[in-house]
């Protein structure tokens, strides 16, 4: 069952007690039965999944209610307690300090998702100012090499290897020595099962060759209960030291994945959250359990505004503030709106908007955003910079060249009128917050 669709279920029980008339005992046993049945669908082992449902009856049911807050507040307040609990509590990031290179190395089965997940990984240093490196150190699969590199160039990335080399600890003592000036090395290894016994010992061999700062376990997010398995093999081979969560988007079953961490007790320190080389975060229990749970998380939406901030410079601020806001300045906005990642996943991170949302509507907003853009580049310079000059002639004309319908191109410069209008009403109104950063949540 996919992830969304585990949300929805647990945001539906919690709305079974905002209605009730009366929370009392039956209502508690039905919300703890309700819980049950998303988190055994979700993959969650059903020792943990007992375990976490007994101390949220017993809170909801014994806790004397605190001061100041509802019985009703106070079981939604221990589900939500208990959920962030499981999952590790307390967020524990990856420290690098200043002077001393972090050496990762990353281990995990075949197909988990570890080569992107480097590279994932590499990108996410660089974003926060640090050198990055890549070595792979992959010399069983086919391809290993040159798929890292193909992704390590994206994103300008430095990387080490040889495609023909059979010695994987050599490889890797090489990298650490070309990149000794970084402040992160991660180096990739070779995908392997928790029965292949000469995997194992070449994977003991290496974490004792290099002997990395934290070895991070990859845990494909759409395994199920294997993960607990698996997780206990890795462990027992070479002591885990965190793990990342690849795949943990709306297709995976990711109960499994998260029940690995009371299986070895490391932290999840990232997970996986779609597809782009983006697509990964520091992983905050809270914030995962608040967006499951339909709560949102702004406080991550604002993190990733400020990653993809545009500076706007402030004569072009007064410039649209008169009214001076064109058709260019319009398609620069979508392009940074479509750097923070796809619409729905910004949805997500709004409290109570998760699952009123029906799918078919976010998909349609977000195909709008994408046929806007097409438009836009249809448009010659002179139309995008003074859209007054559109005509029914030009609107044919942009509708053919994009592919779309003169029904859209109208829809779109309607929407760039309503804009113009709202800047010129900012300006008059002056309004206060104007200019000011958000405040974090």
């Amino acid at each position: 069952m996919a992830l969304e669709t585990i949300g929805k279920n647990l945001y539906e029980a919690l709305r079974k007690v905002f209605r009730a008339p009366i929370v009392d005992e039956a209502t508690v046993r039905e919300l703890v039965r309700d819980l049950q049945r998303a988190l055994l669908q979700a993959d969650v082992n059903v020792k943990l999944v007992l375990e976490i449902s007994k101390r949220i009856e017993e809170k909801a049911l014994r806790e004397k209610v605190p001061p100041g807050i509802s019985r009703r507040e106070h079981v939604i307040k221990v589900v939500y307690e208990e959920l962030t609990r499981f999952l590790g509590e307390k967020p524990v990031p990856l420290k690098i300090e200043p002077e001393k290179r972090k050496v990762l190395m990353l281990v995990g089965i075949q197909g988990s998702g570890k080569t992107t997940s480097a590279a994932k990984l590499a990108r996410h240093f660089q974003k926060r100012g640090l050198k990055a490196a890549l070595v792979c150190a992959d010399t069983y699969r086919p391809g290993a090499y040159a798929q890292l590199q193909q992704l390590a160039n994206r994103v300008n990335v430095p990387i080490y290897g040889d495609s023909k080399a059979k010695n994987s600890v050599e490889i890797a003592l090489n990298g650490l020595k070309k990149f000794d000036d970084h402040d992160v090395v991660i180096i990739d290894t070779a995908g392997r099962h928790k029965d292949e016994k000469s995997l194992i010992e070449e994977m003991k061999t290496l974490e004792k060759a290099i002997q990395p700062d934290e070895v991070i376990l990859v845990i494909d997010g759409t395994i199920g209960q294997q993960a607990m398995t698996q997780a206990k093999a890795f462990h027992e081979a070479t002591p885990i030291g965190s793990i990342l969560v690849a795949k943990l988007d709306g297709s995976a079953r990711g109960g499994g994945a998260l029940s690995a961490v009371a299986a070895i007790g490391a932290p999840i320190k990232f997970i996986g959250t779609g597809e782009k080389i983006e697509d990964v975060e520091p992983f905050v229990p809270s914030r995962f359990v608040g967006r499951l749970l339909g709560m949102g998380d702004l406080e991550s939406l604002i993190e990733k505004v400020r990653e993809a901030e545009v500076k706007v410079p402030e004569k072009k601020m007064r410039a649209f503030l008169s009214g001076k806001f064109t058709l260019t300045d319009m398609y620069e906005q979508l392009e940074a709106t479509k750097s923070l990642g796809p619409f729905r996943h910004l949805l997500k991170m709004f409290p109570g908007v998760t699952y009123k949302i029906p799918e078919e509507t976010m998909d349609l907003a977000e195909d709008r955003l994408k046929k806007w853009r097409v438009i836009i580049q249809s448009m010659t310079p002179e139309e995008r910079d003074n859209p007054k000059m559109f005509n029914a002639s030009r609107v044919r004309r942009v509708a053919r060249g994009s592919g779309t319908s003169e029904k859209e191109v109208k829809e779109l410069l309607e929407q760039y009128s309503m804009m113009r209008k709202m800047f010129k009403t900012i300006r008059r109104k002056g309004l206060p917050f104007l200019g000011k950063r958000l405040p974090m949540a």
